[in-house]
């Protein structure tokens, strides 16, 4: 027996296969269903991260701005999305090898005049984890197209500490 035998899909005989598109007042299970998939898939895409210091689950903001993270043996490279952000309005940390990308964006807008948006607006910070330690003083980071490029050169120390070790076939 499966679930799909235990729900009720028509109140006549049950013979009635829901339609996958439409028919939302004949199924309301299925529309609850939709849903609450709908719900969760919200809440829990924030979770979605190999790097345990992104993001910020509080805020729910899908962990806005998107990152990526490069690591060579001499460096580590961060490029942040920022669209529609300018240089004034982003700020750049290096905390105890934490780097802090923060600032806001503001809406163009006033709310009233807005009919419907799915653009984020508001303050954010991302905390990414570096993992290792870096020169702090040839920190260099750029800003381009809406795109926050920072780049980390590691310590001769934590670069002589890389071993390449062969693999035997």
């Amino acid at each position: 027996m499966t679930v799909r035998d235990l729900i009720p899909w028509s109140l006549n005989n049950g013979s009635k296969v829901p339609s996958p598109i439409g028919d939302k007042e004949q199924n309301p299970f299925l529309s609850l269903h939709r849903e609450m998939n709908r719900l969760f898939d919200d809440v829990f895409r924030s979770f979605d991260s190999r790097f345990s210091g992104f993001g910020s689950l509080a805020s729910f903001n899908g962990g806005w701005p998107n990152v990526e993270v490069f690591e060579t043996d001499e460096k580590i490279k961060v490029a942040a999305e920022l669209p529609g952000l300018e240089i004034k309005d982003v700020e750049v940390l290096l905390d105890n090898g934490v780097l802090t990308l923060k600032g806001e964006k503001r809406s163009e807008t006033e709310d009233g005049e807005r009919q419907f948006s799915e653009r984020y607006y508001g303050r954010f910070e991302r905390r990414i984890p570096l993992g290792c330690e870096v020169e702090e003083d040839k920190v260099d980071a750029t800003f381009r197209n809406g795109v926050l490029s920072v780049s980390l050169p590691k310590t001769e120390k934590v670069q002589s500490r890389v071993k390449r070790i062969t693999i035997n076939s």
